[in-house]
Parts: C-alpha cells; structure tokens; sequence
C-alpha cells in the first residue's frame, strides 16, 4: 500500500482505542500488514416525470465492516482546511447532486477506488443534509424551487442494509440507484412557510456493476397516445405490471421513454424480469394506487455484460 492510501485509511477508520486501530490496520509488533481492496459508489436515478430537478445534498459515507470497524467518509474536510475523502466535492463544503441528470445509465461518483479493508460489510450509510430553511436539498418543480426533506436522514443517513464484499486485492464496484419514481412525493399537503414541502423516502436498489446489464428498445408510434407520458417499467419475472403503491408487485425500476420513442433501462442485475410499456407515467404518484394501464408486456432476460434489445410491442 502506498503512503499517501494508508494515511487515509487511518484517517477514515473510526476505533475505540489505539490497540484496536493497529489490529485493524495489522500494525504494530507483528509487523504484518493491512489485508485492503478498494471500493467505488456510484449513485444513479430511475427518473421521476413531475420534476425539473431533484438536488441531495450528500455529505459523506459511512461503512460497517462485519468485524465492528466503521469507515467514515466525510465530504464536508475542505471547508477546515483539510483535504475531504471521496471525488464528490463542491462549493466546498459538500456534495450536491441533481439525480436527474444521473439517467440512462449515467452515474455520478461518492467513493472512487477508495482503500478499505477487505472483507465483509453489513451496511452502507448516506449521509445528507436534508434541513428545512437551508438551501441543501431541495426540488425544481414548473421552474419553481421547494424544499425537500428526507425522513430520518440528516440524523441517521440513508443505510443500505443489504451487505457486501470487498476482496483482498481486488476490487468492489457498486451503483446505487435512487428510483425517484418511487421516492418522491408530497403528502397531506406538507407546508414549510406556507409553501409546499416535498419528501424524498428513498427507495435504493444497490446493485453490483460487474454484474448487471442493460434492457433498450423503442416503442412503436402506434403505442403513442395524444398526450403520452411514456415509460418502460420492469418487473421482477412473473408479476403483473402495476403502479407504484408501495407493495410487493412494485416495479424493480422504470425509464421515461425519449423523444425518439427509445429507452434504456441501466443497472440491472443479471436474471429474468417482465417489462411493460404505458403512456400514463405522469399519474404514477408513490405510495397512491394509480389508474396506470400498461399497453404491452414482455418477458426478458438480463445478461451481465450486455444490452438485452425489446421492442414495444413485442416480435410475434
């Protein structure tokens, strides 16, 4: 390992006691050395049609190794003096990211080849800043800017709860994507300052990038409605396509279909799904049970590596 990667390593490990960072970091009498691999976090967006822009403003991440350690990193150092770990840095004190332009399968990166110890992890943690009267994250609807809350999320991050592996000398390449149709909404009419406010439950799909491939196609104009809010969803196999309610027959992922009638649908894992296609995407709000009518379905199967073509409506 170089100088400059175990400096930072020592910097991000959040320990108890001296005795316990020289075991962590295999220091010490022994003379051995640290068993690392890197790691990368990328965040990504299913789009959502109601708005212009969806701003969170991250501040860090936090890491739970399987064996107690924490790993913090925090985006916030250079506004100290102090160079900030991770690429996703501006103005300067933290990272803001509009995920609406993180779409058809553009990513934005939190951790980029970071050093860590090796292993298992129990979780991940996104740390935001979410705070109401504060300019931090926020919403663009009709040209109009709102606040936007993420519940918990100032307190305790956003935690992904599913687990992962760094390996001894290799790398872990993760992409975690927000799937802002399911995320985004206004209920009961929330106000700040007699203005509405909007909240951003995150619903986070982590999926690992040497393991996913792509869904593409078009969609003939014949499908095109009037006044078409076009979107292809996928589903897990077998399911019967439905809106976005908050129950098990969700969809996996979505994408608003572009001007051309064609779409992408990034960051699959690999394995079998039902796509469907429908003009009714702008009345698909989370968590309501929507009137949306697919107009064509098909089955799929993902292959890591590779764009899986499906045409709407499907080849007889």
């Amino acid at each position: 390992m170089s100088k400059n990667s175990y400096s930072r390593l020592l910097k991000c490990l959040t320990v108890t006691s001296i005795a316990a960072l020289l075991v962590a970091c295999g220091g010490g009498d022994s003379g051995g050395s640290a068993s690392t691999g890197s790691l990368s976090l990328s965040v990504a967006d299913a789009p959502v049609d109601m708005a212009d822009k969806v701003v969170v403003e991250f501040t860090g991440v936090e890491l739970k190794h399987s064996d107690g350690d924490r790993i913090i990193f925090d985006f916030t150092k250079e506004s100290d003096g102090v160079e900030p770990d991770g690429p996703c840095v501006v103005d300067p004190t933290a990272c803001q990211i509009d995920l609406l332009t993180l779409t058809d399968g553009a990513s934005e990166f939190l951790l980029k080849d970071e050093v860590v110890p090796s292993g298992k992890y129990s979780w991940a943690r996104l740390l935001v800043n979410a705070e109401l009267g504060v300019r931090d994250s926020y919403i663009v609807i009709g040209g109009m800017e709102y606040e936007m809350i993420v519940p918990s999320g100032a307190e305790s991050g956003l935690k992904l709860n599913s687990g992962f592996v760094v390996p001894a000398g290799g790398k872990a390449d993760f992409t975690i994507d927000f799937d802002l149709r399911k995320s985004v909404n206004n209920p009961e009419g929330l106000t700040y300052m007699d203005v509405d406010v909007y909240k951003l439950r995150p619903t986070l799909r982590t999926v690992d990038n040497a393991k996913v491939g792509a869904l593409i196609g078009s969609v003939d104009s014949a499908l095109i409605t009037a006044e078409c809010s076009g979107a292809v969803y996928v589903f897990d196999a077998g399911a019967t396509p439905d809106d976005v309610d908050g129950d098990d027959g969700d969809p996996v992922t979505s994408t608003r279909l572009a001007d051309d009638y064609s779409y992408k649908v990034p960051f699959l894992a690999e394995g079998d799904y039902v796509a469907a296609f429908t003009c009714d995407a702008d009345m698909d709000e989370a968590g309501i049970d929507d009137a949306v009518e697919f107009s064509s379905v098909a089955p799929v199967t993902i292959t890591a590596g590779d764009d899986t073509i499906q045409n709407f409506p499907p080849a007889p």
